[in-house]
């Protein structure tokens, strides 16, 4: 009932919302002889800012319409090279001909926001890498007749992904992805698939979350799984073409990511009233350009979500040595040819230091000439793939890790 209710508080809000929005333009127009009042403004400000608390945030697109390379602007061109019913995979086809350019999967985290949230990454390799990148469907919209989605499911994606791309590839597992995409770079080395990947990167993932546990790890460990099912899968409204599918809502991971650091993104939206309020139209776009991202969510399948929480963060079964796909165990010491880099912020709260780095003891037979790690420091899970940091210090060094593996 969780989900039908909160459609219907979203439902009664609109037209307040859609008046609130019309109020504050005819507040702030120059035409209205009003507008220079004393709290004309700040008044404007409060029922903009409103406005954008109680609006749906679409699915954001990527926005990556040209890159550099060589000191040419080059166009680019988005297209889904293959379709599932629970994700696909898209292709960022540059308008130039670098074919030794190395080929690189990014395997988004399916963890609540779209896989728009690497603009960032993307930005920053697509001039010097072939990029591809695992575009992870909104729950809600998969029809219950597509079956559901859990973790062995993703295994399989990743691997038939990394299979359409072929020999050589590289991927990089950024955030949740790190545990399922190691299990199936495993599954592949054991099996000698032909397209194993050329080398692996994982970013800041709970490969082994025993390490330092931050918040969301004990949560895991708190509560039993009976009390994820019952208090937080929920059934979605039959407004959605995937009606009465189980799952994890978008809106329920949002209000805990927002809990998290609830003080500072309080401050952010002070911020924006007065931003509003003061004309500072610069300040406003940088709000927006974060939020419009980070406040758009997606569902997760309950099967998925659950498997998640009950192998990852309760069972650590990778760590344990006990990770099965489809009742087959998964060897990560079966990877010897893999080149493996591991990625970790300093100030991560998400995936604490020492999380990711533990891939490392798990892959044993990979030599020790073809794997790092690089803790950054100064940076949070964010800025793990995102911001100047990664721009300028994480991403050169991942770079010349891929082109040396």
């Amino acid at each position: 009932m969780m989900y039908y209710s909160h459609e219907l508080s979203r439902l009664a809000l609109t037209p307040a919302r859609l008046l609130a929005g019309i109020q504050s333009k005819l507040l702030r127009h120059e035409l209205n002889p009003f507008s220079g009042a004393p709290g004309t403004r700040s008044i404007a400000s409060a029922l903009h800012v409103f406005e954008d608390l109680t609006k749906r945030y679409p699915k954001p697109a990527f926005n990556l319409d040209t890159t550099v390379c060589d000191g040419k602007t080059v166009l680019v061109n988005e297209t889904i090279v293959e379709r599932k019913p629970f994700c696909q995979l898209k292709h960022f086809e540059r308008n130039i001909d670098r074919p030794d350019d190395p080929k690189l999967l990014i395997v988004a985290p399916l963890s609540g926001h779209f896989a728009s949230l690497l603009r960032g990454t993307v930005e920053a390799l697509l001039p010097n890498h072939d990029i591809y990148i695992t575009d992870w469907r909104d729950a809600s919209m998969v029809p219950i007749s597509k079956g559901n989605f859990g973790l062995d499911d993703y295994i399989d994606y990743v691997i038939d992904f990394i299979d359409h791309i072929g020999p050589d590839t590289h991927v990089l597992a950024v955030c949740q992805p790190v545990v399922p995409v190691l299990a199936a770079t495993a599954l592949m080395a054991e099996d000698e698939h032909p397209a194993a990947p050329r080398s692996l990167a994982l970013m800041s993932g709970p490969v082994d979350g025993r390490v330092d546990p931050t918040e969301p790890c004990e949560l895991a460990v708190k509560h039993k799984l009976s009390w994820f099912r019952r208090n937080l899968i929920h059934t979605v409204p039959v407004n959605y073409p995937g009606a009465m599918r189980k799952v994890y809502p978008g809106f329920l991971q949002l209000t805990g990511f927002i809990n998290m650091n609830f003080d500072r993104h309080l401050d952010a939206y002070r911020g924006l009233f007065r931003s509003i309020r003061d004309d500072d139209d610069q300040e406003v776009t940088r709000h927006r350009e974060f939020y419009d991202e980070y406040l758009a969510v997606m569902d997760l399948p309950d099967e998925y979500y659950l498997d998640t929480i009950e192998r990852v963060f309760q069972e650590f079964h990778l760590a344990r040595g006990c990770f099965k796909h489809r009742g087959r165990l998964v060897n990560p010491g079966a990877i010897r040819k893999t080149a493996l880099m591991t990625i970790e912020g300093e100030k991560d709260d998400i995936s604490s230091p020492g999380q990711t780095q533990a891939a490392h003891k798990l892959c044993n037979n990979i030599p020790d000439g073809r794997r790092v790690h690089h803790l950054q420091p100064g940076v949070g899970h964010y800025g793990t793939f995102n911001g100047r940091r990664w721009r300028e210090e994480i991403s050169p060094r991942l770079q010349k890790f891929i082109r040396n593996a």
